[in-house]
């Protein structure tokens, strides 16, 4: 009973969070709009949030797998979002080089892991083109 009730309640707490993501991503998708139309000296900023663009995009299409999955959520999609993530503050910090080499490095830490939670996939890729 308590476990149905605590299903329910992430279910609506996931739908809500849905909707003010979807708010979020159109108000991001406006702002480029609008600068792409009015170009001024802000590219950094227009790039910095195209990227804030596709990480709400990700989030939504997380929140629809999970729906798709029967409550289920894999996870090599936290990877994907851990990936992205990382890249995009790579992207937007470019004051500290070795920071950069760190966030480099766990790049490399989360694609092992994702390689380690697929073998029979990299296994079967690695034969195809050997």
């Amino acid at each position: 009973m308590f476990a149905n009730f605590f299903q329910k309640l992430l279910n609506a707490s996931l739908i809500g969070l849905g909707i003010i993501l979807c708010y979020f991503l159109l108000n991001e998708l406006f702002y480029i709009l609008k600068e792409a139309f009015n170009p001024g000296d802000v590219e950094h900023d227009v790039l910095e949030r195209v990227l804030v663009f596709f990480l709400y995009f990700g989030f939504i299409s997380m929140i629809v797998k999970y729906f798709k999955e029967h409550y289920h959520f894999p996870l090599r999609y936290l990877i994907y979002i851990g990936i992205t993530a990382t890249v995009r503050f790579i992207i937007v910090n470019r004051q500290n080089v070795y920071e950069n080499l760190i966030l480099s490095i766990v790049i490399l830490v989360l694609m092992l892991s994702y390689l380690m939670l697929t073998p029979k996939l990299f296994l079967n890729r690695v034969r195809d083109e050997g």
